[in-house]
């Protein structure tokens, strides 16, 4: 696709220093006004945390819908968002949301287990379900 084309502009590109990217590569988007910005030199991980959440947004809501337009992606994607970051649980923080790290649920005791009500809630017609306890 031909940059000018698309009506945008993009001001910067963050790459690595594979080499498969030639020099040409960086020339043409030099000359379409666009700086390339390499990672460091030997940080292999210095992007994984953006490409961990990229592999999970494709996988938990790109790999399931059908997007219509741009005005789609925003809102799905934003949804997503909200849910990562309020709702879904993380491994490394003991389960617990990002924004919420600090407010682990206490386990459950054996005999609160047989009055236990949950209510679910749906995102993104039924994409993604969000769990929590019910008063």
């Amino acid at each position: 696709m031909d940059l000018t084309d698309t009506q945008a502009t993009h001001a910067y590109l963050i790459r690595d220093r594979d080499a498969k990217y030639p020099a040409l590569f960086d020339d043409i988007l030099r000359n379409a006004g666009i700086e390339v910005v390499h990672t460091g030199v030997r940080i292999p991980r210095m992007n994984a945390n953006m490409e961990r959440w990229v592999q999970t947004c494709r996988h938990e809501l790109l790999d399931r819908t059908l997007i219509w337009n741009e005005r789609h992606l925003r809102h799905a994607l934003r949804q997503f968002e909200l849910h990562y970051n309020l709702h879904r649980p993380h491994q490394a923080l003991q389960q617990a949301a990002p924004l919420h790290a600090h407010a682990v649920p206490e386990p459950l005791i054996r005999t609160q287990t047989t009055r236990l009500k949950v209510r679910r809630r749906d995102r993104l017609g039924g994409i993604l379900h969000e769990y929590q306890h019910a008063s």
